[in-house]
């Protein structure tokens, strides 16, 4: 085994990498990542905003690791990318979650059959240039959108206001879910300098605070026709993918929440009449609520790179000519980061909380900053809500029904006033 092969996850305990090259991938990101982590703790405290982390991240190419070598990029496959984003998030998770539309667009472009708008594209990501999130519409319809393209005569404009628009305030470009002139769903894309274009850092959650997933409002913004998508053109595995995502970003916070943990085990100096040794780091049953936490982190970056070989799988189907086993490739890989998501998120909020009892009652300080990581796992394990996961999985294995391609939130539209009674008819 070479030097650079014994380094590194392996050297750390966290198992090897998911290629033969993962090492030599992930030995230039490291000392960004390990700069990041530096200030992550005082970025939280202090509400402030990761605009450098990620334009370190952007002059070391990590935003474009994922195209081709030929276009500027590493190549990286999926899996090789879940890593990297479990490393970047042991760091800190909010700059993870900023880029996560970033990396979902990087992979439309990867999927596309448009020419001309992969070359356009690759040249933009390739330049470090990045895309953030205008899809959600707070009280919006379940179908469709509020937010709406219309044609002018000065050409097509966009005008609407939406919610949740992770990673923008740090970005080049928004991709935006509009109705079109005729109501169809399309996606446009708007740079975020663009006149009309008001990004707020509204977001008021109590977790991934500086991911800036505020409001984005869009007033007469002029939009270019080549930038206009039809959402049915859009890559086939997207729901699968930001899910994945979300696993290796669960499965950082795991690694951040066992570092943390064993480091001030160690420096800590008082103990309890009751315990079992002089010094924490001496005591077995502190030792082994550490161990627990880093065997929950382990095996959640063990399933998330898992999932991840289901992603790489739908995405080489998208190349291979049969349209039947890329639909079922597509499904698959919903399938298994469903399997996954309700057992990372249980393996990682468990560590988030079991961390406090390896401390005493001064570990809750707020100047410490540890609950940091139960308030970003608990917000990021309530988007694409768990508890429908295990119906899902489950239908598929009882019965062999195949995951929803996409899913929505929304208000649902109003329901006939003799709809109830019908319904406890036909019951």
């Amino acid at each position: 085994m070479s030097q650079t092969e014994s380094e590194g996850q392996i050297e750390s305990a966290w198992g090897a990498g998911p290629s033969a090259r993962y090492e030599a991938l992930a030995e230039p990101f490291r000392p960004v990542f390990a700069r990041i982590a530096e200030g992550a703790r005082a970025r939280e405290l202090n509400r402030t905003r990761v605009h450098e982390p990620i334009r370190w991240l952007k002059e070391a190419g990590f935003t474009a690791v994922r195209l081709p070598v030929e276009a500027g990029g590493q190549g990286a496959s999926l899996p090789e990318l879940a890593n990297l984003l479990i490393e970047l998030s042991a760091a800190d998770s909010n700059v993870t979650q900023a880029l996560r539309v970033h990396f979902g667009v990087v992979e439309d472009i990867l999927n596309t059959g448009d020419d001309a708008r992969r070359a356009r594209w690759l040249l933009r990501i390739a330049a470090g240039e990045t895309t953030g999130s205008a899809w959600t519409e707070a009280g919006g319809p379940l179908e469709g959108f509020g937010t709406r393209l219309t044609e002018t005569a000065g050409g097509l404009v966009v005008n609407g206001t939406k919610y949740y628009t992770t990673g923008s305030l740090y970005a080049d470009w928004i991709d935006l879910g509009v109705a079109g002139p005729q109501g169809e769903e399309l996606s446009v894309f708007v740079r975020t300098d663009a006149p009309g274009v008001a990004i707020v850092d509204d977001w008021d959650g109590f977790g991934q605070i500086a991911s800036a997933s505020g409001t984005t409002t869009f007033t007469d913004v002029p939009v270019a026709r080549e930038e206009v998508v039809p959402d049915a053109e859009r890559f086939r595995y997207s729901a699968a993918f930001y899910q994945l995502y979300h696993l290796a970003t669960l499965a950082g916070i795991g690694r951040a929440v066992t570092a943390e943990v064993a480091g001030a085990v160690k420096a800590r100096t008082r103990t309890y009449t009751h315990a079992n040794g002089p010094r924490s780091a001496a005591d077995p049953q502190v030792l082994a609520v550490v161990g627990r936490i880093r065997g929950a982190a382990y095996a959640a970056g063990a399933i998330a790179l898992k999932a991840a070989e289901s992603l790489q799988r739908a995405f080489e189907s998208r190349f291979a000519g049969d349209e039947a086993a890329e639909e079922r490739a597509n499904a698959i890989a919903e399938l298994e980061t469903a399997q996954a998501q309700t057992v990372v998120t249980n393996l990682i909020l468990d560590g988030a909380t079991t961390l406090f009892d390896a401390l005493g009652a001064s570990a809750t300080r707020a100047p410490l900053g540890l609950d940091r990581h139960w308030r970003n796992v608990r917000t990021l394990s309530s988007h694409n809500p768990r508890i429908y996961k295990d119906r899902i999985v489950g239908d598929f294995a009882v019965n062999g029904t195949l995951p929803p391609y996409q899913w929505r939130i929304g208000q649902p539209h109003p329901q006939p006033a003799d709809a109830e009674p019908a319904r406890q008819a036909a019951e």
